[in-house]
């Protein structure tokens, strides 16, 4: 079961792509979908069979948004954060070949995208680096066994709530 955590500019995003969705995007498929339908014959009617499908996924996507941004708990920094590792906080990490990483932890529904540098709170990475501090050694399981990884900065975003 995936945590039902978001940190703000997360929620803020999803929040966005709701408004978007629904107030954009859904309003001028629906026309679209209202002239095809006009046209007549629609089981040949590529313009409406396209988009009665585009509009099924936003409406989809809608639901699930909705459903979703009112389970979520946003987290926002706190100053008792600092020097440790906890949900928000970016992270940098080196192993014993000297390999480093850099990432954010965040909730799960803030991983979708172009996002490349963002890991979930679920993933065993971040379990495992949870109330760790600078210069310490985490032992990450991975299906390959133990791996071993060093704290080398953790930072956070400093925001005002909105």
């Amino acid at each position: 079961m995936k945590t039902k955590l978001i940190t703000r500019g997360g929620y803020n995003k999803l929040r966005a792509e709701h408004d978007h969705l629904w107030n954009e995007k859904r309003p001028e498929i629906t026309k679209i979908v209202s002239w095809a339908a006009s046209l007549g014959d629609r089981s040949e009617n590529a313009d409406y069979t396209y988009n009665k499908r585009v509009l099924r996924q936003i409406d989809r996507r809608v639901r699930y948004l909705r459903k979703c941004l009112a389970e979520l708990k946003i987290v926002d920094y706190s100053p008792q954060q600092d020097g440790k590792v906890f949900f928000g906080a970016w992270v940098e990490v080196e192993n014993e070949q000297g390999v480093t990483k850099r990432f954010r932890i965040v909730g799960p529904d803030e991983i979708y995208g172009e996002v490349k540098d963002f890991i979930s709170i679920d993933s065993p990475m971040a379990r495992a680096l949870i109330k760790k501090e600078v210069d310490d050694e985490v032992n990450v399981p991975t299906p390959e066994g133990i791996k071993t990884w060093f704290v080398n900065a953790i930072e956070y975003e400093k925001t005002l709530e909105e």
